[in-house]
């Protein structure tokens, strides 16, 4: 008998695994069809990739700078400007019915979009403002710069919120901070939440307030923020105003691209 063509013995085991190996099929439809959705998710991702958060459907009115029309001035020496000859946006049906407080989602950035409350009194905090040390909002590269920036120490940035802690008692809500330098948190923004506070603390009327931060295509620092104010019992008579505030610190130069910073030239 000839045994060239006879296939050799095979162990039980490596039976079991031939027939293991048989009915086993990779699951080829599930995966195309999860390839297809990551495919779908990546491009819609990339195509909204420098759009601002969504801001609350309760607004009719859009900030000036969230405006695809409307492009934000250069840096000219004027740390602080009139948008719309000073007349907010807000439309009379928003300054009847906006109630409560409302602050944008994060964009995929990580940035802050538009915040915006109607003040009264009864919004403003009784304590003391609590640690806001554990955020770090975008462009957070922080530099100390002596006998430059005003403060001790005297660090750059600070976590600047953009409806101020005393309005509403807002603390470490990562959708009301950015990095502002210390010039525009404690100087020209300053300037404005003071007169609407002061407002506020001697009536019993109301403000509707909306602060949004400016940031050009995917930077990271926001070039600065558009304040609006409107009293509203007494017609803006109290308090009116719109401007924008660039977010700089004289003697020093900002990448708004990364947060990173350098003494200007002399």
């Amino acid at each position: 008998m000839s045994f060239r063509n006879r296939e050799p013995s095979r162990t039980e085991e490596q039976e079991k695994k031939t027939v293991r190996r048989r009915r086993w099929r990779p699951p080829y439809g599930l995966l195309l069809l999860l390839f297809f959705a990551a495919s779908i998710w990546f491009l819609y991702q990339n195509e909204n990739a420098d759009d601002g958060p969504v801001y609350p459907e309760v607004f009719e009115s859009e900030s000036l700078v969230g405006s695809s029309s409307f492009s934000v001035p250069d840096y000219y020496g004027e740390a602080v400007i009139d948008l719309n000859n000073g007349i907010p946006c807000f439309t009379e049906n928003e300054r009847n019915t906006i109630t409560g407080e409302f602050y944008s989602p994060l964009d995929r950035l990580g940035r802050c979009g538009p915040a915006a409350a109607r003040l009264g009194r009864d919004m403003m905090p009784e304590g003391e403002r609590e640690e806001i040390g554990d955020i770090r909002p975008t462009g957070w590269v922080q530099k100390k710069y002596p006998g430059i920036v005003d403060s001790d120490p005297p660090y750059l940035y600070n976590r600047c919120h953009l409806i101020a802690h005393a309005m509403t008692g807002q603390n470490a809500n990562p959708r009301n901070l950015i990095t502002g330098t210390r010039y525009m948190n404690a100087v020209t923004m300053l300037d404005y939440e003071v007169k609407v506070l002061r407002y506020l603390d001697r009536s019993e009327n109301h403000v509707l307030y909306r602060v949004s931060p400016y940031f050009r295509d995917s930077e990271r620092v926001a070039r600065g923020v558009e304040m609006e104010a409107y009293s509203i019992e007494d017609h803006g008579a109290g308090v009116c105003f719109h401007v924008f505030v660039y977010n700089i610190q004289p003697g020093i130069e900002i990448d708004y691209a990364t947060g990173d910073s350098w003494e200007s030239d002399p």
